[in-house]
């Protein structure tokens, strides 16, 4: 994807695969995931890359190459996927405050959930794949970036251009949301110890 844009001398090709081309993995995973689409995912990481190829002299050496791409990445998808592809029907904000209210009143259920992700979790697992893809995709993004991919608050926050604060209420409304619809699926895989009653 780097050689179709290589022909001109002036832009630092090696610089750029060097830095640019290991976070390839985790671009993809992350795209897959907004998604829902091998094939939307592979022209979605392929865009991002010939963005950042393009874009490549406004980037600094030595900061995070990572959080730079997948700016991009999440920027590409905001304003063009997400308008032009239809996205699959998503858990409302109305569920999401239901889930909150009630069945998750249980302050403990934070604690599992941490215990939940610390026990060989599998993110790509086709049922926790359905139910991240059913998040809002503003909750969904806050997931990918600081559970799955370990951003920190202000990375994850720099790369969905927004404060910290929305971040962490998004992240922390989204695992609420998460840990309900996946708990039985976790205690099925034992990934789940002495889980707290949601009653």
């Amino acid at each position: 994807m780097i050689s179709a844009e290589s022909n001109d001398p002036s832009l630092p090709t090696a610089s750029f695969e060097a830095l640019a081309l290991p976070h390839m993995n985790a671009l993809y995973g992350k795209a897959f995931h907004l998604t829902h689409s091998r094939e939307d995912a592979g022209d979605l990481v392929q865009e991002t890359y010939l963005r950042a190829y393009r874009t490549f002299a406004h980037f600094t050496e030595g900061t995070n190459c990572k959080a730079w791409l997948f700016t991009i990445l999440y920027s590409i998808f905001i304003n063009q996927y997400r308008k032009h592809r239809r996205e699959p029907e998503a858990i409302s904000m109305d569920t999401l405050q239901d889930i909150q209210h009630r069945e998750l009143a249980n302050p403990e259920w934070e604690q599992a959930f941490t215990s939940m992700e610390g026990s060989g979790f599998d993110w790509y697992h086709p049922e926790v794949s359905q139910a991240l893809v059913r998040l809002p995709v503003d909750f969904r993004a806050a997931v990918l970036l600081v559970d799955v991919e370990e951003f920190s608050y202000e990375d994850a926050s720099a790369i969905l251009n927004c404060p910290i604060g929305t971040l962490r209420s998004r992240l922390f409304r989204a695992r609420r949301a998460l840990f309900q619809e996946l708990h039985d699926f976790a205690r099925g895989m034992n990934l789940l110890r002495e889980p707290p009653s949601l009653t």
